[in-house]
């Protein structure tokens, strides 16, 4: 490759079957001086499948900024330093951001190497329609989830989120609480041979067992159309026994949209029994 010039390379990499690769980020990584990754024992068993015998940094979150002026300068030393994640497309949601507008400020050519993400692949296979907002891996403490999810409740697109899967189920608490009008649609293992989708309305997906590993991209559907909320029969104990339990966990305007999507009741009605236990 004759005219393969100094700069950052930011090279995509398969998210499980070591076949999802272009032949262009092959090539990129054979002519690679150096290439910088999370975790070099992850990234070996690509490059060994591949025969490619190139110096590996570990480069990751807890490093990126001590390393970053020594990359830096390798590269105005006339070096080829490519960077890729453990899985998809390096910079979506993993680290080297510091390192890119490091060289953006040098003016240090960059060159992107598409390929694999588990984001469009995941979006590719949900059944919903195109429109989507990334967010990427969410927090773990409530107070920082409930923030979080007051400004994403009203997007009305696809959201899309990775989540550790010993995860799943304490966050699928926080989902149903803010997107109660919603669908679900969850992948696991993607291209890889025991590759898993889960579809389902959010309000009835019941979780995963806890033997469950790995990390799980999730979409939630943008809003579902809106439930014609008409009278139909209902048993008031039952339905204010869950009332009751939802209040003592969340406010009275959450309880009141998420008891009438569930049960498809007019609000009002699920308003004015919730003022009655309040009473």
């Amino acid at each position: 490759m004759n005219n393969f010039l100094s700069g950052l390379y930011i090279v995509s990499t398969p998210i499980g079957n070591l076949e999802d690769i272009t032949l262009r980020a092959l090539n990129v990584l054979k002519n690679s001086d150096k290439i910088l990754c999370e975790d070099t024992r992850r990234s070996l068993k690509l490059l060994n499948y591949y025969n490619i015998k190139k110096q590996l940094i570990s480069y990751h979150k807890f490093n990126e900024k001590r390393l970053t002026s020594s990359i830096i300068e390798l590269i105005q030393k006339g070096k080829k330093i490519s960077i890729i994640s453990d899985a998809g497309t390096p910079l979506i949601s993993d680290p080297g951001l510091i390192l890119l507008k490091e060289c953006i400020k040098k003016k240090i050519r960059i060159f992107p190497i598409p390929g694999v993400s588990a984001v469009t692949t995941a979006m590719s296979v949900s059944s919903f329609d195109e429109k989507y907002f990334f967010y990427g891996f969410l927090p773990k403490k409530i107070k920082e989830l409930d923030k979080i999810a007051e400004d994403l409740k009203n997007y009305n697109f696809n959201i899309v989120f990775f989540l550790p899967a010993l995860k799943i189920n304490f966050y699928l608490k926080f989902f149903k609480k803010y997107f109660y009008d919603r669908k679900i649609f969850l992948a696991r293992e993607m291209t890889k041979i025991h590759e898993t989708f889960y579809r389902e309305n959010l309000q009835d997906f019941k979780g995963l067992g806890t033997d469950v590993k790995g990390e799980l991209t999730v979409v939630l559907s943008k809003r579902q159309e809106k439930y014609n909320l008409k009278e139909v029969d209902f048993d008031e104990n039952n339905l204010k026994t869950e009332i009751k339990k939802y209040l003592k966990r969340y406010s009275l305007k959450d309880v009141v949209n998420l008891v009438s999507v569930k049960n498809k009741l007019p609000k009002k009605k699920v308003y004015n029994l919730c003022l009655k236990i309040k009473k």
